[in-house]
This record gives structure tokens, C-alpha cells and sequence, in this order.
């Protein structure tokens, strides 16, 4: 598994050529670059490029960002999902205000909340010009098939191996480009499926090509175990009002807003169905919704009342105008769209 010399050129010389055009690459803005890669880490390029336009437009820098509230960062992410991303983002770009400046070693980055060994290299190497290798599933690809790795590439094991073989390609003061180049090659050339193998300028040394692995590599071991899950909502009308309440800790959705739940197989926030004096009709029925690790199913009702039951006092009574103020899982903006 000896480095190839001119592997690093070759990347270099075909992101010249064919490097993705960007907006956070025209910047060298820590800010930008980080805002970029916590978007993108469960997220596609198309879909990413226009919700960091929108923050990037309201709050365009880390301070502005740190004195807006959890609820307004939330309400601009809804759509995203991994809700967890925009607490983090929100926490870090707080911690960064403490501390007066972005921090701009790799170790100093890596402290920032919600960022791991990737996002700390892509911004290091990226905005401050420090020789750190990204490892994302993009550079996973491409090394396990140019050098043909079975080790898993989620293990201990695997990450070692593919972090300390990235680091040693990395040509010395030029890691922003590389780093770029091989996540844009991962992504348009050594593709997941259907790689453009005959478009490739690594082919003649490529293993995966030369014995017929590519669909095989990179290896993953198989440790996902999807639990099912239904939840039951009320959508209560009221004179112009409906009611929600806002999801606690220690589950899917921290923080969002939903209406009345009044079932939940799993039994983590399910409420008992208070007495309801007026029209119900269902709306949905075993809605599906898929999240890494839960597939959930949902029946939505909706509820017109003549007079308002008595809630858990965790509930608000908001008018039904304003509901769009409120960040909602994508699950619940599918259900009202029912109405």
C-alpha cells in the first residue's frame, strides 16, 4: 500500500480543471467554510448551497449568529433535517464569540462543538492553510479502490488506516486543493455507483479497475439496526388557533414543535387524548418517515372544536397564521399539508 507519487498531482491537476464551482470556495472566511461543511455533512450540494446562501444572508457572521436565538436557527434549518447539526452550529459560533477569534489550529477547531476529525481538517486546511487531510465517504472511495483496502471503512481499525494514508499524499502547502479535489473526484468521477472508470486519469493505477472490485469498495460493516415506530397526532382548530408544544431532550427532534401526540409505540412523550368536544376527521394514515436509525409511521386527525380541552401544560395556544414561525420536523410540515 506504498503512496503512489503521482497520485497527488494527478488530483491536483484534475480539480484545476474540473474543481466544482462554489460560492464558500471564494472565500477564505472560517465562518463561510465551517457554515458550508456542517450543511453538507447530511446533505446534498443542491439542497446545501441555497440554505447557506439564507444563513449566510441573515446572519453573515459567527457573532450574528451566536446572539440569535435556538428557535430562529431551528425555524431556518427545518427542511434539513439532523436537527442536531443546527444546536451544535448554534453552541459553537457561541463558543467561538467567548473566545474572541475562530480558532485556527486543527486542535483548537476540533473543540468546537458538533465538530469531528473531518470538519476540523476541512476548515483547517481550507481557511487557514494547515496540512491536514480530510477523510469524508468521498476520499473513503477513491482510496479504498486506487489502492485497494478492504478494511471497514467504520471501524477503528479502518479509520486509522485511511487517515494516516491520506496524510501521507498530502502534498506539503497545497491541503486546501487536495482535500477539495479528492472529495469533487469522489463525487463526480469515483461516484458510488456507475464510476466514469474510463474517464478516470488514475485508471492505469487503479486496483479496484485492474481486478474487477470496484462495486465491492469500500468495505462497510453492516451495524444499523432500524427500530419501527408510530406516533398518532391531533391537529386541534379552535377559533382560529391550534395548539403545540415544543419536543424535549433524550429523543428524535430535540427542541422542534409538533401538534397534540397522543399515541407513541415506543411510549417516550405519548399524552392521553383529552376529551375532545368537536368534528374529528383523519386526514393520514400510516404516513412513513425514515430517519437513520427509527422508520416511523404517523395517523394524523384534525380536530374541530367547540371548546378547548385541557392540555399538559408543556402545550401553547398559537394562532394557526402564525404556525410558520415555528420549526417543525419535516414529518409534521408533510402532515399539514394536509389541511
Amino acid at each position: 500500500m506504498s503512496s503512489n507519487p503521482s497520485f497527488a498531482n494527478i488530483i491536483l491537476i484534475w480539480y484545476a480543471h474540473n474543481g466544482r464551482s462554489l460560492p464558500w470556495r471564494e472565500t477564505k472566511d472560517p465562518y463561510a467554510i465551517w457554515l458550508s461543511e456542517v450543511i453538507l455533512q447530511q446533505t446534498r450540494i443542491q439542497q446545501g448551497q441555497a440554505y447557506w446562501q439564507r444563513f449566510m444572508q441573515r446572519w453573515p457572521t459567527v457573532a450574528k449568529l451566536a446572539d440569535a436565538t435556538e428557535d430562529e436557527v431551528l425555524r431556518e434549518w427545518q427542511g434539513l433535517g439532523y436537527y442536531s447539526r443546527a444546536r451544535n452550529l448554534h453552541g459553537a459560533a457561541k463558543q467561538i464569540c467567548q473566545q474572541g477569534q475562530f480558532p485556527d489550529t486543527l486542535e483548537a477547531i476540533r473543540k468546537l462543538k458538533g465538530v469531528g476529525d473531518y470538519t476540523a481538517a476541512a476548515i483547517a486546511s481550507i481557511a487557514f492553510g494547515v496540512d491536514a487531510a480530510v477523510v469524508d465517504g468521498n476520499v473513503y472511495r477513491v482510496l479504498a479502490r486506487h489502492f485497494g483496502i478492504d478494511t471497514p471503512i467504520n471501524t477503528t481499525e479502518g479509520k486509522k488506516t485511511f487517515t494516516a494514508l491520506a496524510n501521507s499524499l498530502l502534498p506539503k502547502n497545497q491541503a486546501a486543493a487536495f482535500n477539495q479535489g479528492m472529495m469533487d473526484f469522489g463525487a463526480l468521477v469515483c461516484t458510488p455507483q456507475s464510476p466514469r472508470c474510463a474517464a478516470c486519469p488514475l485508471a492505469e493505477t487503479c486496483h479496484a479497475l485492474r481486478t474487477g472490485t470496484t462495486a465491492s469498495l469500500p468495505v462497510k460493516q453492516k451495524t444499523l439496526k432500524v427500530r419501527t415506530r408510530h406516533l398518532t397526532y391531533f391537529y386541534l382548530r379552535h377559533n382560529g388557533k391550534t395548539a403545540l408544544h415544543r419536543r424535549g431532550q433524550g429523543d428524535i427532534w430535540q427542541g422542534l414543535w409538533e401538534p397534540l401526540l397522543t399515541h407513541d409505540s415506543m411510549n417516550t412523550a405519548a399524552h392521553v387524548l383529552p376529551e375532545i368536544n368537536g368534528e374529528v376527521s383523519l386526514r393520514a394514515k400510516n404516513v412513513r418517515h425514515v430517519l437513520t436509525h427509527q422508520a416511523i409511521t404517523a395517523d394524523f386527525y384534525v380536530a374541530n372544536l367547540h371548546e378547548k380541552p385541557q392540555l399538559p401544560e408543556d402545550y401553547v395556544w398559537i394562532d394557526e397564521c402564525d404556525i410558520q414561525h415555528y420549526a417543525l420536523p419535516r414529518l409534521i410540515e408533510r402532515l399539514l399539508q394536509q389541511l
